[in-house]
Parts: structure tokens; sequence; C-alpha cells
């Protein structure tokens, strides 16, 4: 008895089970469809279209742009196709958005600055500025292309930074001319003061920022890495935000002229030291002419620190120094 009641119990479910698969299986109209074809099918709008999926329905809307159908036309189509089942699933539109590739001001501005770098040996993208003087908004191309924009040729003069590039578009049917123009420069960053520093003033880490100028407006000589005057002395004053140039600064001066100095003598075996006068302004390591004080000798010594100097010479110069031992 309880296996007939089995048996009956599963030939009354059997079409309730079948009736839901084919619920399941139905055409569901879709509230959005993104297509990049021109055309609109059936497979575009319903679910479970089946081998009719591929049939056309509509055409598209322009690249980049959508539009919206009547929910009952759609169905109506649809069945006139052979997709007997279609309805409308209560939408009462639905919005057919085509894609396309977008391009902005900011991305024609990158095309053309990697398309001067890749035809110029030598320019860095990051220190290249472009500004656009003729372009459009947006260009919409084909995305179903791979490379959507072609260069075709780009005229540049690096004097004035003048460029023109030709291009073609890839649209719904064949290719369309783009003609990009504006100015392109190349900019260099080079080392300016942040607050303005007076004549023998000594240059910190702290007192240098970087500026960023046109290439074709950086004077000669000007610093690009600040680490090359960082410790070193301003030879004028100098003023803030403006290039620097390796003449505005100097060793930083340890003897000056006419002041009086230690000379030291070595030589292997023997330190003499002896008074003399700076007859020049000397930096640590430069060579300065010193006169002995009492033999008004003149010779040449390195200055090795403030109010010090070396000589290394032979025994002559000892006596030109009218040396005392140490």
């Amino acid at each position: 008895m309880r296996r007939l009641f089995k048996c009956v119990l599963g030939l009354l479910l059997l079409p309730l089970g079948l009736t839901l698969a084919v619920a399941d299986d139905r055409p569901v109209l879709r509230s959005q469809v993104m297509t990049l074809s021109d055309i609109v099918t059936v497979g575009d709008f319903y679910s479970n279209a089946g081998l009719l999926s591929q049939k056309p329905l509509f055409r598209s809307p322009d690249m980049g742009t959508s539009g919206n159908v009547p929910a009952t036309l759609v169905a109506e189509r649809a069945r006139a196709a052979g997709l007997e089942t279609a309805g409308t699933d209560g939408l009462r539109t639905v919005v057919v958005y085509r894609g396309a590739t977008k391009l902005n001001r900011d991305q024609l501005a990158g095309l053309v600055r990697t398309a001067l770098v890749e035809r110029n040996a030598g320019l860095d993208a990051d220190n290249l500025e472009i500004r656009l003087l003729q372009a459009p908004d947006q260009v919409l191309a084909d995305p179903k292309v791979h490379d959507p924009i072609r260069i075709d040729r780009v005229e540049w003069s690096a004097g004035n930074g003048h460029f023109t590039l030709h291009a073609s578009v890839a649209v719904e049917f064949g290719t369309e001319r783009l003609i990009l123009s504006g100015v392109a420069t190349e900019m260099i960053e080079i080392a300016a003061l942040m607050q303005p520093v007076r004549r023998g003033d000594i240059l910190k880490e702290g007192d240098v920022d970087r500026l960023r100028l046109p290439r074709n407006k950086v004077p000669a000589g000007a610093v690009s890495d600040a680490s090359e005057i960082v410790g070193k002395q301003a030879r004028t004053n100098i003023r803030a935000n403006a290039p620097l140039s390796h003449r505005d600064f100097q060793r930083p001066v340890l003897i000056e002229r006419g002041e009086k100095i230690t000379v030291t003598f070595e030589m292997p075996g023997m330190k003499l030291t002896s008074r003399a006068q700076a007859m020049d302004d000397g930096a640590k390591g430069d060579v300065i002419d010193v006169m002995n004080l009492q033999s008004r000798r003149i010779v040449p010594a390195i200055v090795t620190s403030r109010g010090q100097v070396r000589v290394h010479a032979a025994n002559p110069v000892i006596a030109s120094l009218n040396s005392e031992t140490d």
C-alpha cells in the first residue's frame, strides 16, 4: 500500500516538475540592453532565446548613445521573428545602450604626448606638457577595433612647441579624420630658493625648492641637482623662485685676503709652523699665495681649515718661511 502511494504521488508531481522546468526556460525580457553592434538581436533583448538569439530586431543607437524602445514593440517583433512566447514581463520600455571607445581631451592630450615621445628620441613623457588648442571635447571610436585611433602624421617644432597631429578614427562605417593641434612644451625641473639669501650665507638643504620651467627658458648653467650647491656660500644676494646658477655659489671662504694665518710645513719626520698673511681669499682645498711675515717671501699654500694652510715643498721653502719647530 505504501509503495502504491509513492507511485501515485510521483505521478502527480511529474507534471508540476515539467511545468516548472518549462517556466524556468521561458524567454525573459531584459530591462536594459548593452551592445557593441549596429544591430540589436532577439538574444540581446531576451534571455533563453535559443536558436533565435541572432535574429535581428532593431538598429542600434549611435555609438556612445542610448535609446528607449517600447516593451510591447519588442515583444511583437520577437514573436514575429519566431519567439512565440515573448512578452513584456511587466516592462513598459527597454533601454538600449550602444558602447563606444571614448576619449576626452585629457586622453587626447595623452595620445599626442605618446606620439611625440615615440617619434623624438630623448623626450621624457613625464616632462612633456600638452596644451590642446584645436581638438574636440570627445572622440567616439568603434570599440570592436583593437586600435581605434591610428596616428598618420605628427608635425612638431621643438623651438616654439607647436604641433599638429593627423589621425584616423575607426567609426561605424570606415574611418574619420581627426586633427589635433596645440603646444607641446618640454619642461625641466631646476633648483630655486624658497626664501632669499644674502651674500655670504651658507646654503642649507631646507633653503632649496624645485622649479619647473620650459626648457627654452632655462638659462645656461642652471642647477638641476640641489646637492651640488648645498653647503656652498652665496656670492651675491639671491632672490627666491628664480633659477639658480653654479656661478651664484662658491665653496665657503675660510681665509680672507689680508688675514693673518698659520702655515704648517709637513715632510716625513718633520712638522714646522710659521705665521703668514693671506694674499687671496680661499675656500677649503684652494691654493692661495701667502706671505711670510718675517722674510716677506710669498709661496703657494693649500687651505686646510679656518685660518690654517699647509705647504708641501723642498728645503729652500723652509728657509723662506723662517719656520720654527712645532
